[in-house]
């Protein structure tokens, strides 16, 4: 089992940058496909970008690619989220979470973080 923590978000202006990180608990985290969603006011929950657990393979919703980075350190048992040129519509409550399998599909993650909130301003 893992338990997840978000830190990072925040009140920024359009066009800044701001990154989240993760932090896990628990000895086998390095083994885990970890991902971040985000859920705006209203809307489902989204997906956002994912890594393998050897930080190799990456994933990203079209909506961030060229804007967002996922990085994780498997030694300090972190992922974290870079996220760049920040746009109002990226405004949102994002989570971190935890699979067994490489999905981009919120309900195949087995653990998720509490969330943090993210929000732009125009």
């Amino acid at each position: 089992q893992v338990q997840l923590v978000e830190s990072g978000g925040g009140l920024v202006q359009a066009g800044d940058s701001l990154r989240l990180s993760c932090a896990a608990s628990g000895s086998t985290f390095s083994t885990y496909f970890m991902g971040w969603f985000r859920q705006a006011p209203g809307k489902e929950r989204e997906f956002v970008a994912a890594i393998s657990a050897s930080g190799i393979g990456r994933y990203y919703a079209g909506s961030v690619k060229g804007r967002f980075t996922i990085s994780r350190d498997n030694a300090k048992n972190t992922v974290n989220l870079q996220m760049n040129s920040l746009k109002p519509e990226d405004t949102a409550v994002y989570y971190c979470a935890a699979g067994n399998i490489a999905t981009m599909k919120a309900h195949e993650y087995d653990y998720w973080g509490q969330g943090t909130q993210v929000t732009v301003s125009s």
